[in-house]
């Protein structure tokens, strides 16, 4: 996400059947329990949730333009970690099931405490065997406001809605295991009225018009996060190409933005350039197609959802996203999505690295040198708000606080310094292939960097990562 702009239905189920669980009944001897209701991550203690691993996601929905609102039927193919008697979705607002399945079977839901849905299958699910829930259910979806996070989920526009999900809101719009370590593949299925554009991440497999609606159906083979997922409805302008590369390369803009045809194509061979540019230095981009989405949606940001970012700039009609911030939010692909934060104190990792690619953007097109940005940043005076947080630790509510930004980049810059330009350049490419589709911690990012280096970083570490205050150089 950048700073300056606040800064999945049918998956393959003939062959589920051959995966799905056998049959106990729940409780039987002692030997089912319910999974966690959180997955233990302290800044969001109710998101997530314990005793299984979320597979896939197929979500069918269709949008009705007179009530703003959805029908939806999720499912969800899973396998249980632990013998479960019952288990634990992510399911925020006032969205109405009509009905829901376990492995075809009705199970007995309820809906308890900030945005949980407990779900208690017919019978016990056992350790390491697939299962598939099924959930129908409709209404209009829930805007999250978060006085200290900004505004999230389903975001109604004049025409549609946008859905942007970091840290909250993928839950308001489709039930999900709403935590960075649960990744999986998704397949989104949309229909609208017809003269209306659906969008979402990954790859288009196809579009159909009939009895006046399109559906279209998107594709992320790639594990992704929840909060990494997006939706777009409305009127928009789309072009379709490949990168220098050969990446399919599919950007769009909402007509109510303002984009000139000559702008919009500005913006879709800068998408594919800046791609080309970050994979020479990071290596082989991690998913099969990129692109980024103009929206007016009014929530004030960008954000680096998966395969193709999102750019709200309701605030300046007309434009498009400069350079440095399409460079913020592709070097997300492989600092974010595909390597996803342990925790979300981990978040610097997305967000230092991706400052850090826009200094060295600027370096390389605009002759900026990086040794400016950071100098300019540094000088920030030591009583600033800047250099209160703990880089590592900021807080739940300071998640995206400039030291995550700023004091981030200051940290990678300081690690470049520490180990040499061969090694960090070396880093930099072996992080992201290392840790592909996978979540990392700080201290991960610490012990591969002396792996790299085979330095000791304990002291560029706590300084800059683990302190509060303005290091010394």
């Amino acid at each position: 996400m950048s700073r300056a702009h606040r800064a999945v239905a049918a998956v393959a189920l003939g062959a589920a059947a051959a995966v799905l669980v056998t049959a106990a009944p729940a409780g039987a001897d002692g030997r089912y329990t319910p999974g966690a209701p959180g997955a233990g991550d302290p800044y969001f203690p109710d998101m997530g949730n314990g005793g299984y691993d979320a597979l896939h996601y197929d979500v069918r929905l269709e949008y009705d333009p007179e009530t703003k609102g959805i029908e939806a039927v999720t499912r969800i193919r899973a396998r249980a970690t632990q013998n479960l008697s019952r288990f634990n979705l992510d399911f925020l607002g006032p969205l109405k099931i009509s009905s829901l399945e376990v492995d075809g079977r009705d199970a007995s839901f309820a809906r308890t405490g900030a945005q949980e849905l407990e779900i208690t299958p017919d019978r016990g699910l056992r350790r390491h065997r697939g299962f598939t829930v099924t959930i129908a259910y409709a209404g209009v979806p829930q805007t999250v406001n978060d006085p200290a996070l900004g505004t999230s989920g389903w975001i109604p526009t004049p025409d549609g809605a946008v859905m942007v999900n970091q840290p909250i809101g993928a839950a308001t719009v489709y039930p999900v295991n709403d935590h960075p370590t649960d990744k999986a593949s998704y397949t989104f299925t949309l229909t609208a009225p017809e003269g209306l554009t659906t969008l979402s991440n990954g790859d288009r497999r196809g579009a159909w018009t009939r009895h006046g609606k399109t559906t279209t159906r998107w594709s992320m083979p790639s594990p992704m996060a929840s909060e990494l997922t997006m939706l777009a409805i409305g009127r928009y302008d789309v072009l379709e190409g490949r990168t220098g590369r050969g990446v399919p390369n599919l950007t769009a803009t909402d007509e109510r933005q303002g984009v000139t045809p000559e702008d919009a194509k500005k913006f879709h061979e800068l998408t594919g350039d800046v791609l080309d540019y970050q994979t020479g230095m990071y290596g082989r981009y991690p998913f099969r197609s990129t692109g980024g989405i103009v929206v007016k949606g009014g929530f004030g940001y960008a954000l680096e959802t998966q395969g193709r970012p999102v750019y709200d700039l309701a605030h300046r009609p007309g434009a498009i996203p400069s350079a440095g911030l399409v460079a913020h939010e592709q070097a997300h692909q492989w600092f974010g999505d595909s390597v996803t934060p342990e925790r979300w104190a981990d978040i610097w990792m997305n967000e230092g690295l991706a400052t850090y690619s826009e200094w060295l953007y600027a370096e390389e097109f605009d002759g900026k040198p990086v040794q400016e940005s950071f100098d300019e940043v540094y000088a920030t005076p030591a009583g600033d708000r800047l250099w209160t947080p703990v880089v590592s630790d900021p807080g739940r509510d300071d998640i995206y606080h400039g030291a995550v930004y700023d004091r981030g980049a200051l940290a990678v810059h300081m690690l470049r310094r520490t180990i040499g330009d061969r090694d960090f350049f070396r880093f930099l490419k072996a992080w992201p292939s290392v840790y592909e589709g996978r979540n990392a911690s700080t201290e991960d990012f610490v012990r591969f960097a002396e792996r790299i280096s085979r330095a000791d970083l304990d002291a560029w570490a706590k300084a800059w990562l683990y302190s509060a205050g303005k290091p010394e150089l």
